[in-house]
């Protein structure tokens, strides 16, 4: 299950419905929260605002999911990405994976969170305190830690 929202969604609510999908089957659940986090320390961030490209967003997380789930032994996960401004403190994206063991279902879902991060077309703009805004450049370490899970 794949959403793209602007409202706030409930962690306990998803890990839940991740727990149902997996009817009884999983051993192992997995989730990443991240959250709005100032990113520019010497100067205060109010808020991030995130823009997204509407359907090709939904095909590729859809499509790193489906990676996932070929190259480990898990048995569902479910993405969830808001988009709109977003105030410091607040939840951005939830990535939760089910699989019968802890440690397919850990790599599946860093993968995930990692590919996501540089694959999937988001676009973040930073306000500061004092009203100024940019666009946030991806980071060359976000690009090389993607790029390790290329290698067998």
């Amino acid at each position: 299950m794949i959403r793209i929202q602007t409202e706030r969604f409930d962690v306990a609510e998803l890990t839940g419905l991740l727990q149902a999908r997996a009817a009884g089957r999983a051993g192992a659940l997995v989730h990443f929260l991240g959250m709005v986090r100032d990113y520019s320390p010497d100067a205060g961030s109010r808020s991030l605002f995130l823009e997204h490209y509407p359907g090709m967003c939904e095909r590729e997380i859809q499509a790193l999911c489906d990676h996932a789930r070929q190259r480990w032994d898990i048995l569902d996960t479910v993405v969830v990405h808001r988009v709109g401004e977003l105030p410091l403190g607040d939840p951005i994206v939830f990535v939760g994976v089910a699989a019968a063991h802890r440690g397919q279902a850990f790599r599946a879902c860093e993968y995930i969170i990692d590919a996501l991060k540089t694959r999937a077309p988001f676009w973040k703009r930073e306000t500061l305190a004092d009203g100024r805004a940019f666009w946030v450049e991806q980071q060359a370490a976000d690009a090389e830690k993607t790029a390790q899970w290329d290698t067998p």
